[in-house]
């Protein structure tokens, strides 16, 4: 994809060499609490970013003295449908890059992908993640009940998770 700049963001495919800034912040508990993932190591980080750097799905989001501070994800859906999600380091969190890579990335896609909607999922305990999406203009569509799981309990049994579903049309959108 051809970057895409915003005020304070560079909004890229990632490099092989974005190992060390992935791993600041997907080796934080914190962040990754809602992904499907467990913190990285160092080694499993550096793999990511090579694994990233072939996946048109995950994007880098970078201030613009090239520091990656998070990713966004923007993949391709049937009838024109995108799904987005993103991962901050937690340094750069509550500055508004969240919204500003997404108001980004949302745009994009309107202006220049065949795109009639994009959705985005979250769990419903992760507050900020469904604010955020609100604030983007995106409205809450409905809950799925135990709709996914990414873990296992010590039966190895799934542990359910409900899940947020949010969406915005192309005749919705404000840029």
């Amino acid at each position: 994809m051809e970057n895409l700049k915003t005020a304070r963001l560079i909004i890229r495919d990632f490099k092989q060499t974005d190992g060390p800034d992935l791993y600041e912040y997907l080796s934080d508990e914190e962040v990754v609490r809602f992904e499907p993932y467990k913190p990285l190591s160092r080694e499993s980080a550096y793999e990511e970013a090579k694994r990233r750097f072939g996946d048109a799905n995950f994007l880098a989001v970078c201030l613009h003295n090239g520091k990656l501070i998070g990713n966004l994800y923007f993949a391709k859906g049937e009838f024109d449908t995108w799904e987005v999600g993103y991962v901050f380091n937690k340094k750069y969190w509550g500055k508004g890059y969240a919204i500003e890579s997404l108001k980004a990335m949302m745009r994009f896609a309107f202006e220049n992908l065949p795109t009639r909607r994009i959705i985005a999922m979250c769990d419903p305990q992760n507050i900020n993640s469904w604010r955020l999406l609100e604030r983007a203009g995106m409205r809450r569509e409905g809950t799925l009940l135990q709709n996914v799981y990414f873990f296992v309990d010590e039966n190895n049994d799934p542990i359910w998770k409900d899940t947020y579903e949010y969406a915005i049309l192309k005749t919705e959108f404000k840029a």
